[in-house]
């Protein structure tokens, strides 16, 4: 496979999501366009050399459980030795504590990376770097000082606690347990699943967040606290001590992922002999707020799991494009060069519905890559402005909240759509295993899921995100997308065909869809606005690719032919989206009713 797309992911980076625009404004004075570039071209020749060679061992090995300790796939433990040696754990990471602050925005560019040569390592670091951002923001000095430095470095790596058997996306149901103690500790018992990463030997180390319950807690989940327990207790010197009371029960067998382990952890069994059960942790912000300080690393979490979506389908694109140049069969319309060589048959990329499908493909990872970048940059321009200047930092931070839903949810159902088409391009050769195309499918079907499945995320976005200040926020972004078209409407040549008209009908769908919902939020027809959330999600996906690909080609001539493809072929889609999201609710509700009289 070729290493990933790196003028592509510059141009994203630079032009459309806008850090060129922040770098000449001064917002980054550590970045500067060159050491962008040298960056991400070092971190394309890393993972197309280092990791990508390991993907494929990885998924044919999995991790491998017994005993409590779980052994990663031959390669893999020196590879992450590099990658850490390299710095590229501490990319975004506090200076304080060993980081190089280079943004998210070019986190999330070498995250893209990652993901495209391989989804299931970039996993345990994605959480690492997570786990990073909610201590940074909550923990105590304390805490800081004994951990930050090893998470931000690598050298030991984090997890995220949230799942147990009856409480999924739910965590008002939450049972885990924590008891007070005299020293200011605390003692965790319960069970928690799902924990990527939960348990390995990438490192000596593993800081596990964990959600629990104090006694005296208020109901649901104004009563959840988040407390920091390590696999082993930090010793005088900051080096792993004793054995805490956390241990793996055992790992899933998954239908992809296979080298991410994927825990069964238990806190507070009795598993240190002659210790007081329970595992001892510390806790993080304040008691009873634990899901303020852990949405502080999901939010991280819910972007970079947009940036795994992005990679997979890159790599998807990628694989698809060199088999349909490579593959011969029939005979195109023009005859492709070198086909009289081979009997007269073409490549299969000169068949129009191949040609098609490709392009599908590219435009919809470009687009999903525009949508994520430009929630980074803006998570990037809130911290810039911090303190200085809070009117604009909540300008951006608004402007980050309102994109991360998308960012996560469209681009992880563009991965499984656009993995999903590399299969059929590859025709029976995708099917089977030998190509590695089932592999990216695989992988990329978890990504709806976790982190809050993509429901959630659309739910998140209706009855939380256009409604910020009063949507104002969203109005925003509409306002500078109108610029945008604008100015594609002053310069548009024949090359951009109906470009400008489809792309004005397509956000004349999206506002008005976004009024109805505001004014269903605000007559208190919840259920009738949450009824067009997961349509609305995709719509607003669409319009955002649209725009920002058209973005890009106005700055880029080269950029042009894709953006109309796009315009002309998958943005008219907004049309019906509109329709379902306006008039889709009593459907809905007359359906669910035949579904329950079916269950009686």
């Amino acid at each position: 496979m070729p290493q990933p797309p790196v003028k592509d992911i510059a141009f994203t980076l630079r032009r459309i999501a806008g850090l060129d625009a922040a770098m000449e404004e001064g917002l980054f004075p550590d970045l500067e366009a060159d050491l962008v570039e040298a960056v991400l071209e070092e971190a394309a020749r890393f993972a197309a050399e280092r990791m990508q060679p390991l993907d494929a061992i990885g998924d044919q090995q999995g991790a491998r459980f017994a005993n409590g300790s779980v052994t990663m796939p031959d390669g893999w433990k020196a590879l992450y030795r590099d990658w850490t040696a390299g710095g590229w754990n501490a990319i975004a990471g506090p200076a304080e504590f060993g980081g190089q602050e280079l943004g998210t925005g070019l986190a999330a560019a070498v995250s893209e990376m990652w993901n495209h040569a391989s989804m299931p390592f970039a996993l345990g670091p994605l959480l690492t770097i997570g786990a990073v951002e909610a201590l940074t923001k909550h923990g105590s000095d304390a805490l800081k000082q004994v951990y930050l430095e090893k998470l931000v470095s690598g050298e030991w790596m984090g997890t995220m606690n949230l799942t147990e058997p009856q409480a999924g996306s739910d965590l008002a149901a939450l049972r885990s347990r924590a008891e007070r103690r005299d020293d200011s500790s605390y003692r965790i018992f319960g069970q928690k699943i799902y924990i990527t990463y939960g348990e390995h030997d990438l490192t000596e180390n593993i800081v596990h967040l964990v959600l629990a319950r104090l006694p005296d807690a208020p109901a649901g989940v104004k009563g959840i606290s988040l407390f920091l327990v390590p696999k082993f207790l930090p010793d005088e010197s900051g080096a792993p001590g004793k054995r805490n009371d956390v241990v793996c029960h055992s790992i899933e067998h998954k239908l992809g992922i296979h080298a991410s382990p994927t825990c069964t952890m238990l806190f507070g069994e009795g598993t240190v002999e002659g210790e007081e059960p329970g595992a001892i942790g510390w806790l993080i912000g304040e008691e009873n707020r634990g899901l303020a300080c852990m949405f502080t690393m999901m939010n991280n979490a819910r972007l970079m799991v947009g940036m795994e979506g992005v990679g997979i389908a890159d790599a998807a694109y990628d694989k698809a494009l060199a088999y349909a140049r490579e593959r011969r069969q029939g005979k195109a319309t023009r005859l492709a060069p070198g086909a009289e060589a081979s009997g007269g048959m073409s490549p299969i990329v000169a068949h129009p519905d191949i040609a098609r499908t490709l392009l599908t493909m590219k435009g919809l990872t470009d687009g999903a890559r525009a949508i994520a970048f430009s929630c980074a940059v803006a998570i990037d321009r809130a911290r810039a402005h911090g303190e200085s200047d809070p009117d604009k930092a909540r300008f951006w931070q608004e402007r980050a909240n309102l994109l991360t839903p998308v960012a996560k949810a469209f681009s992880t159902d563009v991965a499984c759509e656009v993995a999903s088409l590399g299969i059929h391009v590859h025709g029976g050769m995708g099917f089977v295993e030998e190509t590695g195309a089932a592999r990216l499918l695989r992988n990329a079907r978890i990504t709806p899921i976790y982190e809050g499945t993509n429901g959630i995320q659309a739910i998140d976005l209706v009855a939380r995100k256009i409604g910020q200040s009063g949507g104002e926020a969203v109005a925003a972004l509409f306002a500078e997308w109108r610029e945008t078209l604008s100015e594609l409407s002053r310069r548009n040549t024949a090359e951009f065909g109906e470009t400008a008209a489809l792309l004005n009908a397509a956000l004349a769908d999206l506002e008005a869809a976004t009024d109805y919902l505001l004014g269903c939020l605000e007559a208190g027809e919840t259920e009738t606005a949450l009824a067009g959330a997961t349509p609305y999600l995709r719509l607003f996906g669409l319009t955002a690719s649209g725009i920002w690909l058209a973005k890009g080609a106005l700055a880029d001539p080269g950029r042009v032919a894709l953006c109309r493809f796009v315009a002309e072929n998958l943005v008219p889609e907004t049309a019906g989206l509109k329709r379902t999201v306006v008039s889709g609710a009593a459907s809905l509700a007359a359906a669910h009713d035949l579904l329950v009289a079916e269950a009686m």
